[in-house]
């Protein structure tokens, strides 16, 4: 698990501890814990907006869980954190100097230029 993932609920910082998935055919808000990976169309949510969670009317609210414990840093976070650190600690390389233009080159914009066309025509 991954500390960074706070709540997706606008405004709060909490750290997220439960994850929110909607199952539309069946009519459910299903709330479980945190998921793994965060993924598209899913919803991390902290325990406090996790326990207030209901649903439009005519859906229940499927909850895998009743208790949400606290996520604990694992080895992964550790090894992220001292990834992070070396890649910070690396010394910058500087941009290699840009290539003298080509005596044909009439203009360039990003990636695309305009050469001079032959005088065989």
């Amino acid at each position: 698990m991954n500390l960074s993932r706070t709540c997706t609920k606008t405004g709060c910082r909490q750290p997220a501890v439960a994850t929110l998935t909607y199952a539309y055919s069946d009519r459910a808000a299903v709330l479980g814990p945190l998921a793994t990976y965060s993924e598209p169309h899913t919803y991390d949510l902290c325990a406090d907006h996790a326990g207030r969670l209901t649903a439009p009317r005519g859906w229940e609210v499927l909850r895998l869980v009743t208790e949400y414990p606290e996520p604990q840093p694992t080895s992964d976070d550790l090894l992220a954190l001292a990834d992070a650190v070396r890649e910070a600690g690396r010394p910058r390389q500087e941009p290699s100097p840009a290539p003298l233009p080509d005596p044909g080159e009439v203009t360039r914009r990003g990636h695309l230029r305009v050469l001079r066309g032959s005088a065989e025509a």
